[in-house]
């Protein structure tokens, strides 16, 4: 039967270092390849990364352009709408001067009221005035009542005449604010005028001085009006509600003082100039016949046409009031029309438009920053999902492999114990073993691995139970002492077996605690058994207890051969036996330590292991009381 067991054991040691090594060898070629993938895409993941940045970068300076063209677009439609209003209120009232001689209101009644029909604001001229050259530059109002102009004055007018000598004119005053239009002596009458800005400076012509001025109509427009409805309007229009949140407007006066604006703005984005009487095309009447023949054609905006037809034309000039005027006579009756160009910018406010993030370009780069940072976020986790699938995959083939190796002991382990089991049940059914004192030794071996198995059955179904989470504990107030006790009386075989000295040191006056006895007691058990197990010939076990801050610490503490530093931290894994051990061919399945932790975890507490390699072990249990 000796021999028998001896036969088992070779054979088994032949198997197992077989059975590693072929192992191994599959597992470092797996590993190779699944190494080699995952660096491809990682890679890859970095040259998206790199094509990402690019990509966004070219899309940045795209959406940088279109932000900044439609941004340009609706600054100077704001602008030209607003113009566009001024402009309606300028040249709507060119009057020929023998109506002021005469004091004739027909035409400027008709046309005042074909302006406040048609315009959108039409409180937006406060009152008129009119300052007459020719009769010792009496200044006349505007009376609403009797709609005709009377003999009175206002404090603008101070302001007003200060601009209206050839060297300082201004067709805007925006201190009033309020508009300048001149009333000139024309060789014919005037019905239809066209103002242009054309696109080249050189006009060829005969160029005359310009036109006697007979006077000036002062037209004072309302600021509130402007501050409170036009400008909220257009910004309304042009820039939404949703757009207003992330422009800011300001308009400013020539001397940088603010006139409106929707939050304070630094640098702009965009500008526009404001109070620019320079329109493209316009034409202006003062014949009521004319302007009931498109009357029916009009709309809310003032849309004027252009007069083709021509038989002569003259240039006239003058600098001081920078204006320049072509004055082209039709062929149909009473018609002449004046094409102008002012000579250089006469707007008097600028419209700014900023971006509220501080400038378009730090709107973009912000823009470009968070998508860099989404597709780099998304990116990474791609790669931090890739390495984890990796360690995961890992993790879980090295598990699966100590599973393998878990059945192959518990093989093993069964094996060796049922072999010694038949071989003395078959001894002892031959006769082989016939005196009482044999088959006294006969039962006590057959009793002794039959013990094996057991222990071996109940730890694989604990191991189950734990992991399934079905296990149940009993905890119930208990004394330290006595579960020490108890698993040193179930270990006291072994010391005698083995002949272990077995060191015991238990504070007195150790709390209770709540704990499971038979499960803290098979834990504690389990440790003595690994100490006496890896003993490696010295024979040593010391058991001990303390009290302290409110916690108990058990320890287990031998001088065996010790744990290394590699394998220490995977001690308490299912199925982990270390290389050295399997080496030794020392007996066990690698759950032991695993059910102890569960164990120990299962009662609130944690357990940890110190040990050096050849100098032996102590495992801790810490346990709230």
């Amino acid at each position: 039967m000796r021999r028998e067991a001896v036969c088992i054991k070779s054979t088994r040691f032949i198997i197992e270092n077989f059975t590693h090594k072929l192992r191994n060898s599959e597992l470092m070629k797996n590993s190779r390849f699944t190494i080699i993938l995952v660096a491809v895409l990682l890679l890859l993941l970095g040259v998206l990364a790199f094509l990402q940045y690019r990509w966004l970068g070219q899309i940045s300076d795209g959406e940088r352009e279109r932000l900044q063209r439609n941004l340009q677009s609706d600054t100077q439609r704001f602008a030209d709408d607003f113009n566009r209003e001024i402009q309606s209120a300028y040249f709507n009232f060119p009057i020929e001067p023998n109506a002021w001689r005469e004091k004739n209101w027909n035409d400027f009644n008709e046309r005042y009221k074909f302006w406040r029909e048609k315009t959108t604001y039409p409180n937006l001229i406060k009152n008129f005035y009119f300052k007459d050259l020719e009769n010792n530059g009496l200044t006349y109002v505007y009376d609403e009542k009797s709609r005709s102009f009377i003999i009175g004055g206002s404090p603008i007018m101070v302001t007003a005449e200060s601009k209206m000598t050839d060297e300082n004119f201004q067709s805007v005053v925006p201190e009033i604010p309020a508009l300048l239009l001149p009333v000139v002596e024309m060789a014919e009458r005037v019905d239809k005028i066209l103002v242009r800005t054309p696109t080249s400076e050189n006009i060829v012509g005969q160029k005359t001085e310009m036109p006697k001025k007979v006077g000036f109509l002062v037209i004072e427009l309302d600021a509130d009006v402007i501050k409170n409805q036009v400008l909220p309007d257009l910004v309304k229009k042009y820039f939404s509600e949703n757009d207003s949140a992330n422009y800011k407007l300001a308009v400013v006066s020539k001397d940088n003082q603010t006139v409106y604006q929707t939050a304070q703005i630094n640098k702009a984005d965009a500008n526009a100039k404001l109070f620019e009487l320079s329109p493209e095309n316009f034409t202006f009447f003062t014949n009521r016949d004319m302007i009931d023949t498109i009357q029916g054609g009009r709309n809310k905006t003032m849309v004027f046409s252009k007069l083709e037809s021509q038989k002569s034309e003259q240039i006239i000039t003058n600098s001081n009031t920078r204006f320049e005027m072509r004055v082209t006579t039709s062929d149909k009756p009473r018609v002449r029309v004046v094409e102008g160009k002012f000579l250089d910018d006469n707007a008097a406010w600028t419209l700014n438009v900023q971006h509220s993030a501080g400038s378009l370009e730090q709107f973009i780069t912000n823009t470009r920053r968070k998508n860099l940072g989404i597709s780099f976020g998304i990116l990474s986790l791609l790669g931090v999902s890739i390495v984890l699938i990796f360690v995961s995959a890992q993790r879980a083939k090295l598990f699966a492999q100590r599973q393998i190796d878990f059945v192959s002991s518990v093989s093993h382990e069964f094996r060796t114990p049922l072999a010694v089991i038949y071989s003395a049940g078959e001894n002892l059914a031959d006769g082989v073993a016939r005196e009482e004192t044999q088959v006294s030794r006969y039962g006590n071996l057959i009793k002794g691995e039959g013990k094996k198995l057991s222990k071996m059955v109940e730890q694989i179904l604990d191991f189950a139970g734990a992991n399934s989470g079905k296990k149940k504990y009993d905890l119930r107030e208990t004394d330290v002492r006595e579960i020490i006790e108890n698993a040193l009386a179930e270990c006291a075989p072994l010391f005698e077996e083995k002949d272990f000295e077995v060191e015991v040191e238990i504070d007195e006056n150790l709390p209770k605690i709540n704990a499971d006895k038979n499960s803290l007691t098979q834990a504690i058990q389990n440790l003595i058994a690994n100490s006496i197990k890896y003993s490696n010939g010295e024979k040593f076990v010391k058991i001990s207890a303390k009290n302290g801050g409110g916690k108990v610490k058990i320890s287990v503490e031998d001088k065996g051969i010790g744990i290394g530093k590699a394998d220490l931290k995977h001690i308490f894994e299912p199925f982990y036996r270390a290389k050295a051990v399997v080496d030794e061919q020392i007996h066990g399945n690698g759950l032991g330590l695993s059910l102890v932790k569960e164990t120990v975890e299962a009662h609130g507490g944690k357990i940890s292991a110190e040990s050096e390699i050849g100098k032996g072990s102590k495992f801790t249990i810490i346990l709230t009381t």
